[in-house]
């Protein structure tokens, strides 16, 4: 099911005013990125571009172009590892946060082997 632009425009208003759902998109899409949930990882990570940084001014301070970020963000895309590291430590710079990785072992049903945390720089 697609979003509507109306979904997406809520989205991009309560990114704008509240400082921790922007934060919180920003860990949910690197959560689902680790968990293995390439799609949703990417669709988080789109939606919290474009509420945040924008495309444009991401392709200029990544040097790559805007048109490729969105293909690489879109249902479709298949991003090169060098463009999504990237792309997270940029998003990382702007949010003045860090993204940090913590190994848990994990119980037999459990189903993550890995939890992320922001901390703000």
């Amino acid at each position: 099911m697609a979003l509507t632009r109306q979904f997406k425009e809520t989205v991009a208003a309560r990114a704008g005013r509240d400082p921790a759902f922007r934060e919180a998109l920003l860990r949910e899409g690197v959560e689902a990125l680790l968990a293995g949930d390439v799609g949703t990882g990417k669709a988080v990570l789109r939606d919290y571009i474009n509420a945040t940084i924008g495309f444009e001014a991401l392709a200029g301070a990544t040097g790559v172009s805007a048109k490729s970020l969105m293909r690489m963000f879109g249902s479709s895309g298949n991003p090169q590892a060098r463009n999504l590291f990237a792309v997270l430590s940029l998003l990382q710079q702007e949010a003045n946060v860090r993204i940090r990785v913590n190994t848990v072992r994990r119980r037999r049903a459990e189903g993550r082997a890995a939890r992320t945390a922001i901390r703000a720089a």
